[in-house]
């Protein structure tokens, strides 16, 4: 119903920023908790840098290529960036400790930290937007 304006997209994708810093969250959580498990690799979840690529792919305006054939290739296609999804990936890469873990308990607290506050900031734009909505109501 509001998808097809500003307002429900904002809401939209500040709803799938919160889903995805929830994610975010029991992520750390279990990277802080298996700190000491030899050979645990950490785990980081990526999304944003999707969702600003499906949001400029929205944007692009490059000169049209002539399709003389259905099955022809574009230049551009926008990506919905109601498709993207939070991906999960583990950092195989670096190792901190001789066990071959490579949880770091300040990084993780610290990333814990900034997601936390992330999330206060989305809920606060979230009550904004309806604040907003509310006093146009009224």
């Amino acid at each position: 119903m509001f998808l097809n304006n500003s307002f429900g997209k904002t809401v939209d994708m500040l709803h799938r920023g919160m889903d995805v810093a929830m994610l975010r969250r029991s992520v750390i959580a279990n990277n802080i908790a298996n700190s000491d498990t030899p050979n645990f690799k950490r785990t980081v979840v990526n999304f944003e840098a999707e969702l600003k690529r499906a949001i400029e792919s929205q944007r692009k305006t490059t000169i049209p290529a002539k399709m003389t054939d259905p099955r022809h290739i574009p230049f551009n296609r926008p990506i919905d960036y109601r498709t993207v999804k939070p991906r999960r990936v583990l950092d195989y890469l670096s190792s901190s400790k001789n066990n071959g873990n490579n949880v770091d308990l300040e990084e993780e607290t610290m990333l814990a930290l900034h997601n936390q506050l992330s999330y206060q900031i989305m809920t606060q734009a979230v009550q904004n937007q309806f604040t907003q909505v509310n006093m146009v109501l009224r």
